[in-house]
């Protein structure tokens, strides 16, 4: 593959199957064009990323996998990046890649995934399915608190090309997804957005550039979901990611054999020459309020808390 640099930094299929009852996935169809998109922007050092992260820890492993730079997306017009799918802009130079994840946030996977890459000292791009975000609304706060990105990936997961899905429809799993991650971070996402089983269907591509919030799909899938064991991720990841030289690697975190591959997987890609770009955003992404609202009025939603364990439970008598 021939190296492009298409944007200039500051320093760094998905068919889930995430229970037997969403087994098959339709085949991905011929690549959508995306919306006209604005050029990638420079990231000032460090530059802000959408939402804050609160991470401060220094890394404490001298050999980690760290992060090589990191890069600031200007999503205007919403821009697509992945080879599956969108070939305009090419931004990874060699021997580069970006670790994503997708579906959860999930019980022991995720924090565990999150654990591989806190010691590996490196950063990942998560896509959480917005009933996940409710569900668990705690472990994506700790996806966050430790400097990884997060945009979104439907309310439920739902192929937005299966037949009978209308624009409509699909618009309220998109727009649906985003106000729960804001429910859930209490903060907005990035205006990162992923399409379950990669499936584009070109109308959401459209209205997707119209709300300023860039696609991804992938260069690597892992079919981590399809894997019999951790050592299958594994293999899977380094012979295509070997082939290409570089790429979009696209993982899950709701898949346990995931997050056993992974400490082993990040070495791996230290022990080949690969490095991490970590990716950021220019912007927030604005839910809108009819959303929002539907969103804790329909799923009987929670007020979440940030109020410490010690103000909300005292003990009055031992």
């Amino acid at each position: 593959m021939r190296i492009t640099t298409g944007l200039i930094v500051a320093s760094a299929v998905s068919a889930l199957m995430f229970t037997a009852a969403l087994a098959q996935t339709p085949a991905r169809p011929a690549a959508a064009k995306p919306a006209p998109a604005a050029p990638v922007a420079a990231a000032p050092a460090p530059a802000a990323a959408a939402p804050a992260s609160a991470d401060k820890t220094a890394c404490t492993n001298p050999d980690a996998l760290g992060v090589a730079r990191v890069v600031q997306i200007d999503t205007t017009g919403g821009p697509g990046f992945g080879f599956e799918h969108f070939k305009q802009l090419d931004f990874l130079r060699d021997k580069e890649v970006v670790l994503t994840f997708d579906d959860g946030p999930w019980p022991n996977n995720t924090p565990a995934v999150l654990k591989a890459l806190a010691d590996e000292c490196t950063k990942g791009l998560f896509f959480p399915i917005g009933k996940h975000a409710t569900y668990h609304p705690e472990i994506l706060r700790q996806v966050l608190a430790q400097g990884h990105t997060i945009g979104a990936h439907t309310w439920s997961h739902a192929v937005l090309t299966r037949k009978g899905m209308t624009d409509q429809a699909a618009k309220d799993e998109i727009e649906k997804g985003f106000s729960a991650v804001r429910w859930a971070l209490e903060a907005p996402p990035a205006p990162f957005f992923r399409f379950p089983a990669l499936q584009h269907p070109p109308a959401m591509v459209t209205y997707l550039g119209e709300r300023n919030i860039g696609i991804w799909s992938c260069d690597v899938d892992s079919f981590d979901f399809k894997s019999k064991n951790p050592e299958q991720v594994i293999t899977t990841v380094m012979t295509k990611l070997d082939k290409l030289g570089k790429g979009i690697i696209l993982m899950h975190d709701f898949q346990k054999h995931t997050a056993e591959a992974l400490p082993t997987l990040l070495r791996r890609l230290k022990a080949g020459g690969y490095k991490v770009v970590h990716i950021k955003a220019k912007g927030t992404v604005q839910t809108i309020a009819s959303y929002d609202e539907a969103l804790i009025k329909d799923t009987k939603l929670p007020t979440v808390t940030s109020r410490p364990v010690s103000s909300v439970v005292q003990t009055i008598s031992e």
